[in-house]
């Protein structure tokens, strides 16, 4: 249970004081979510700034976010985790314009704080409804259109960007690296029987999503309620696959939307073969073909998004779901 004061206890707060005196470090990153208060003892203890989950993921979503919406779901994330935090800090008037004549008659600087943010933050809110009524209009007419979408989920890194590419030359940017895109994206691509289906990328899941997140990026993920079939994108080299796994469907469940068909596609087996040997697709996949996991989801289908190994294979699965 972590200390309301504190979030660690009195030993390891003196233990991370001596090692933050040895290693000379400048700044500390808690993997967990801080309250206002928590944060503040822990920077006044270890005269040093203290980094929570929530201000790192926010951090990463802001230097990825590249269109309008994803500049907006991110700035009004970063507001509302500033907001009960303002105590002491600022620093941040410039940054949010505030400043000289800003104050009204009787108000503390923390109250003229208070009252910029909260007004950026009806902005920001209304800036987003007007977002997600454009959003409302396209579902509405590719609902018209009776093309069915398919999503891709998972857990950030896991490689649908790649498998998007792949599918559908989209040229979206794919790296090895947490949240590398950000905003969501979505093409026209041809089954094997060549019937149309829009396929929509969203931004990946990730352990212990802070709230914050989830509500500003709501109307991006209202883009997997309105998919026929979902593609659970999994990184099947992790040593941590089970968990993420886990992670993503939790989520989808927290939705209200774990009851649509879905189709896991454990990808990056290339990863997971002797770097020694020349394998071709048909060798590789005949490799994998018996593991436990996969045995255990019969719905699933092995790929490398990187190779392009097995892709032929997950089209015709796409087709057979949409037609059942």
């Amino acid at each position: 249970m972590p200390s309301k004061n504190f979030y660690i206890g009195k030993g390891k707060l003196d233990e991370l004081i001596a090692l933050r005196e040895a290693s000379g470090a400048d700044v500390i990153i808690i993997d967990d979510e801080l309250t206002p208060l928590q944060q503040r003892n822990l920077e006044e203890s270890l005269k040093i700034k203290i980094i929570d989950r929530v201000a790192l993921i926010l951090d990463i979503f802001a230097r990825h976010a590249q269109t309008h919406e994803g500049k907006l779901q991110v700035e009004l994330a970063q507001h509302e985790y500033l907001l009960p935090r303002l105590a002491g800090q600022w620093s941040h008037l410039e940054r949010l314009g505030g400043g000289i004549g800003t104050r009204g008659p009787g108000e503390s600087q923390l109250e003229t704080d208070r009252r910029i943010i909260n007004k950026k933050i009806q902005k920001l809110k209304k800036q987003l409804e007007d977002v997600k009524k454009h959003r409302m209009l396209y579902r509405q007419q590719r609902r018209k259109s009776g093309i069915p979408v398919v999503a891709l989920v998972g857990y950030t890194n896991s490689g649908k960007s790649t498998l998007l590419n792949v599918l559908s030359n989209a040229g979206v940017l794919a790296e090895d690296k947490l949240f590398a895109t950000l905003d969501p994206t979505t093409r026209r691509i041809f089954l094997p029987d060549k019937s149309p289906v829009l396929l929509s990328d969203t931004v990946g899941f990730i352990r212990k999503l802070p709230p914050t997140v989830v509500s500003a990026f709501r109307a991006t993920l209202e883009e997997l309620t309105e998919a026929t079939v979902l593609l659970h994108v999994v990184d099947f080299s992790s040593d941590n696959a089970a968990e993420q796994c886990s992670v993503v469907e939790s989520i989808l469940k927290d939705m209200e939307i774990a009851d649509k068909p879905v189709i896991t596609v454990l990808n990056k087996i290339d990863l997971l073969l002797d770097a020694g040997k020349k394998w071709s697709e048909d060798e590789a996949l005949a490799f994998f073909e018996n593991q436990e996991i996969k045995k255990e989801n019969e719905n699933s289908v092995i790929i490398s998004a990187e190779k392009g190994w097995g892709i032929k294979n997950l089209l015709e699965r796409v087709n057979k779901v949409i037609n059942y």
